[in-house]
């Protein structure tokens, strides 16, 4: 392999996490995950190696268990999971979502939970945030939880709550005052951290929801659940606040699997453009074929440095709403472009599901959407950057 050509593959930063990471996704080849994909099925021995590696518990610091790394090191791990053909989809909810634990919960519940998470013990995979009515406006979410002694009795539904059925724990966000009832529409929300294997059955109902991506997401409904008053993280009404940081961190780590998508995609494709022949020249001869997977390239460095950038200042705890957003919208348009040149490279070939190319394409369209749609990124940057009028 050339100089080039390896860089596609393992980018530069952190040479070890990459190389013991990429040992691990050599034992799950593209087979594995194409039959996972035609089968629906979860990543469980995928997940379970990355944990017994200690690359799920990354974000944890050494006192809780965990290997206490940095946030630009997590989004590796996740770029090399993807620059290797996998998903690293049932991964990056366990490393941002314990991240509202490990700030804003108590020390009881940091030592009752982060360890298990950590050594993969216990499961926390599930976000529970978007609901069918509010969308992305998080403020107008109607999952009420209302004090009731001991126990908050939790009312409500939850869509696209992806691994809610393989997950034992989740993040809830319910409002716990009414909205006309609080100053600011992000005031009286609050987190939960909840414990489904209690709850599936009793007041929580599970549906999986059946989509053009193996992605395991769900809708989630709560039909007077009982959760005990503990499981509330940090302070009444607080928890909009308290899922801000997580959304950066989440926007970064999305990132990262972007970025792996594009390396993926563009080794593919230039690997094929130099074998493949076509009236008696190798089709990466042509300009047509060359200056797609050019720009994509190109397009992917530069994404990368924001997304490095965006790392950085998370890390170093100043404000990086706008770095995150731009990193994720960057890097998921530069997967999208190089996908798309893939696609384009392979011609007939590439809809074949033996190459993998059209599984991967279809996984890489995910995060033009998701997290945080690309329309919402350019709103966010318009208003809080540009300092134009609010769209919405």
């Amino acid at each position: 392999m050339t100089t080039a050509m390896t860089h596609i593959v393992l980018g530069e930063d952190f040479p070890e996490i990459r190389e013991a990471v990429g040992r691990i996704c050599d034992n799950f080849p593209d087979e594995y995950w194409r039959e996972l994909d035609a089968e629906r099925a979860y990543p469980s021995a995928f997940v379970n190696a990355l944990t017994e590696g200690g690359f799920l518990g990354c974000l944890i610091p050494e006192e809780y268990g965990g290997t206490g790394l940095s946030l630009r090191a997590a989004a590796v791990i996740l770029e090399t999971v993807h620059a290797s053909g996998g998903s690293a989809a049932a991964c990056h909810a366990q490393m941002y979502t314990m991240g509202t634990v490990l700030r804003h919960g108590n020390e009881t519940q940091k030592q009752a939970y982060l360890p298990g998470i950590a050594s993969g013990e216990l499961r926390l995979q599930a976000f529970g945030v978007t609901e069918p009515a509010s969308g992305s406006d998080t403020t107008r979410l109607s999952t009420r939880a209302v004090r009731d002694g001991d126990h908050y009795r939790v009312n409500g539904q939850k869509i696209w709550t992806s691994r809610a059925l393989h997950s034992d724990l989740m993040l809830l966000l319910a409002r716990t005052t009414a909205r006309e009832d609080v100053k600011k529409p992000s005031d009286g929300l609050s987190v939960f951290l909840i414990d489904l294997r209690q709850l599936k059955g009793n007041g929580v109902e599970i549906r999986p929801i059946e989509t053009m991506i193996n992605h395991n997401t769900t809708e989630v409904f709560f039909d007077d659940a009982l959760i005990p008053v503990d499981s509330l993280i940090g302070e009444e009404g607080r928890g909009f606040r308290y899922i801000l940081d997580g959304m950066n961190a989440e926007r970064i780590l999305i990132a990262g699997e972007s970025t792996g998508d594009a390396r993926y995609f563009l080794r593919r494709a230039s690997d094929y453009a130099r074998e493949r022949e076509v009236f008696g020249a190798p089709i990466g001869a042509n300009q047509g074929i060359q200056f797609p997977l050019a720009r994509a390239y190109a397009e992917t460095e530069a994404a990368e440095l924001v997304a490095r950038k965006a790392a950085a200042l998370f890390e170093a705890g100043v404000p990086c709403g706008a770095e995150a957003n731009m990193a994720k919208l960057l890097c998921s348009e530069a997967g999208w472009h190089a996908a798309e040149a893939c696609m384009q490279t392979f011609g007939g070939f590439a809809f074949a599901r033996e190459y993998d190319i059209e599984r991967k394409w279809r996984e890489a369209r995910l995060y033009l959407t998701a997290p945080v749609s690309t329309n919402l990124v350019l709103a966010y940057l318009s208003h809080h950057v540009l300092g134009l009028p609010k769209s919405y």
